[in-house]
């Protein structure tokens, strides 16, 4: 089979092959870790706490990013998105820091001082999670006898460096993969995170079914197909690109011999979703705010609005969920895709959109391109984001089950998935075999 010579080229390749071992080996650790309880927490007094999180709510997303780390009140239990949640404040923060943008445009250099200003607001954000996250262990169902040595400070003092200590050592290895493994690290851990879950919540789903007669195996056939239909979708919203025509006046290219090409005509491509998964997190982050506000009273309306907002499959619920979306998608956009700079590179490189002027013209084209794209591409977001609502109401599947139906998760699989492949592929190109998508046939060359 063509598809065995592929990974059969792919393990040929000594420096490939050491890379997957490393990244399978550090994704291991963090496995591991997920596992490891707090010391002063009794571990077999977990159950019913872990339960809790089967179903909808809340804690299944948080849950579901840690791989049932937060859940198991391990040492991972704050996972890698307070990292995540660093990276996002100093990317927004460039906007209108002068420092910040002073250090993005010194390259490399510049590159290590915003990563090491991500680290350090990673640890002060971790400082903040980490009582919080123990303080909120007995109101989420963890019994007191669960504390061995009871909720003394020391128990606090110990957990809370406990935890930062995990997120630290997370992100390490996030960045390890990055660097010496395959792919982005950090992407990779919360995917692996993600799909941790994935068998127990396809088994309860097989046992809802099957088991208990609601619908047999055809419903579970169904199910799969709608899920590889979602997947497929998914990945176009990923890969679809809007291409602009670019023509150079002149363009020499030198090889084993001197050839001038006229109107050489390249592309500008412009993503459909050029924000990727950042306007779902950035909508999930400000959904969990009027739950959070309206716990703090106890008056009708506040607990209405808090049940409201706890519901993450219901209708009120996934509308301000999807409007979030489709609006941060346009904001993040806008501030991730710069069509000045991209019109003031291609006038310096003597290229010009054919039928528009260079310059300020050429932004403004691009700028509208940008928002015509975006406008559908938004919508497609915000529906996979809230389709696994859809699923949970119209299908009756379970809830846990259909937190892969779509939104961040899938999402993030999906864009994992599609870049891992990529970061193979060129390694396999570079050594003169076939991609990934074709045969494995060795080039005539060595590999």
């Amino acid at each position: 089979m063509k598809f065995i010579e592929t990974l059969k080229n792919v393990w040929k390749i000594e420096e490939l092959r050491n890379r997957i071992l490393l990244t399978l080996g550090m994704l291991l650790v963090y496995r591991f870790g997920a596992q490891v309880v707090l010391p002063g927490i009794d571990a077999d007094m977990l159950a019913q706490f872990a339960g809790k999180f089967d179903g909808g709510g809340i804690g299944s997303l948080l849950n579901a990013f840690t791989g049932g780390a937060f859940a198991n009140a391990s040492v991972f239990a704050l996972g890698i998105m307070p990292y995540i949640s660093a990276s996002i404040v100093v990317q927004l923060m460039q906007i209108a820091v002068p420092y910040l943008q002073k250090l993005q445009k010194e390259g490399e250099s510049g590159r290590k001082k915003i990563n090491q200003i991500t680290r350090w607001l990673t640890i002060g954000i971790c400082l903040v999670q980490a009582p919080s996250y123990l303080a909120g262990l007995p109101a989420m169902g963890v019994p007191a006898e669960a504390f061995v040595m009871g909720q003394s400070l020391m128990f606090y003092v110990s957990s809370v460096i406990i935890l930062v200590t995990g997120t630290i050592f997370a992100m390490w290895l996030g960045e390890k993969i990055t660097d010496k493994g395959i792919g982005n690290g950090i992407s990779i851990l919360i995917m692996v995170g993600i799909i941790a879950n994935l068998p127990q919540s396809f088994a309860q789903e097989f046992v809802s079914r099957v088991m208990e007669s609601n619908g047999g195996l055809i419903m579970i056939l169904i199910e799969l197909v709608i899920w590889f239909v979602i997947i497929l979708l998914s990945i176009m919203l990923v890969m679809a690109v809007r291409k602009i025509p670019v023509q150079y006046a002149r363009r020499t290219a030198t090889g084993g011999f001197e050839k001038n090409i006229f109107g050489a005509r390249q592309f500008i491509p412009l993503k459909l979703n050029a924000s990727g998964v950042m306007p779902i997190i950035f909508a999930q982050a400000i959904m969990f705010v009027p739950s959070a506000v309206a716990s703090l009273n106890d008056s009708d309306l506040s607990q209405s609005i808090q049940a409201t907002f706890s519901d993450i499959f219901g209708f009120w619920y996934n509308l301000v969920f999807a409007i979030l979306i489709i609006i941060f998608t346009y904001f993040y956009t806008a501030i991730t895709v710069p069509t000045n700079k991209m019109a003031d590179d291609l006038k310096r490189s003597g290229g010009f959109i054919p039928g528009i002027k260079p310059g300020s013209q050429t932004a403004e084209y691009l700028d509208r391109i940008m928002s015509q794209i975006t406008l559908p591409g938004s919508i497609f977001l915000a529906l996979i984001a809230i389709f696994p609502a859809f699923v949970v109401k119209l299908m009756g599947i379970q809830q846990g089950w259909a937190l892969f139906y779509g939104g961040t998760s899938l999402l993030i699989m999906v864009g994992v998935a599609i870049d891992t492949m990529q970061q193979v592929n060129s390694y396999l190109l570079n050594r003169h075999y076939d991609g990934l998508m074709k045969s494995g046939k060795n080039r005539k060359a060595v590999a």
